[in-house]
């Protein structure tokens, strides 16, 4: 069996005494519905595997990283209608955050990276906060944006149970993905302010009122291939963005 020392929840004691990590990565996910054919931990499968293969391609570069186990729930505020969606609060959020830098910074880690997968959580202000008392520098990471999916999918216009996210299932974990037959086709409702639909004013999502199967984008089109190509361009993306975070000096790194 292959040792995994940069994967905090399958290595031991002896070994993480003897390695200098220098980077932390923390997966955070959430737990919600996601169309009739996706799984509830969707968030979960997906963050993690972004963690553990970006964080795998960077230490066999040379890079001391460590890859903290899961959090599994985010911000669902406006799913508490969808039954078993489970909810933190960004005011949780903060002080689970906190608590972990606290924990790293006795340790000898000097930056953290949240990993993030699920769209409503938004930790910008949570670092703004934490950061002025943390020597740890502390960045956060949307894998789902890392790179552009119009040019993988072929609708593109999703993000929720969408064709990336249920291509990218069928390409890690196909046997929790219903068949495609049974999938809602994520056809969602916009708000009739044009300020909203131009995108300069913002409101959260009432889900319930916005789609019908909780989907957010047609998923019929979706392929293990797709999902395959598209994760590990986005894999390669993260992976070097860890060996650079890890070579270079926090206190000179603006150019």
């Amino acid at each position: 069996m292959e040792l995994k020392p940069y994967l905090l929840k399958e290595t031991n004691w002896k070994t993480v005494k003897e390695i200098d990590y220098k980077v932390a990565i923390l997966p955070w996910g959430a737990t919600e519905a996601h169309n009739y054919h996706l799984p509830y931990g969707t968030d979960i499968f997906e963050t993690e595997y972004c963690a553990e293969q970006s964080a795998k391609i960077a230490w066999q570069k040379g890079a001391k990283v460590i890859v903290l186990p899961t959090i599994p729930f985010g911000v669902n505020t406006s799913q508490m209608d969808i039954k078993l969606t489970i909810n933190m609060n960004p005011s949780t959020q903060s002080k689970i955050l906190a608590d972990v830098i606290e924990s790293l910074e006795n340790h000898g880690i000097e930056k953290l990276v949240i990993l993030n997968g699920h769209g409503g959580n938004d930790f910008k202000q949570i670092i703004r906060e934490l950061q002025k008392n943390s020597k740890i520098f502390i960045t956060n990471v949307n894998w789902y944006v890392v790179e552009d999916k119009k040019a993988y999918f072929d609708e593109s216009d999703g993000d929720h149970a969408d064709e990336m996210e249920t291509s990218f299932m069928l390409h890690i974990f196909p046997q929790f993905v219903l068949p495609l037959s049974e999938a809602g086709d994520g056809e969602a409702k916009v708000l009739k302010l044009n300020a909203f639909k131009e995108k300069w004013a913002w409101t959260p999502r009432q889900w319930t009122a916005v789609t019908k199967d909780t989907g957010i984008g047609n998923p019929k089109a979706a392929t293990a291939e797709k999902g395959e190509k598209y994760i590990n361009v986005v894999i390669k993306k993260i992976a070097q963005f860890l060996v650079e975070l890890y070579e270079v000096n926090v206190s000179d790194i603006y150019e």
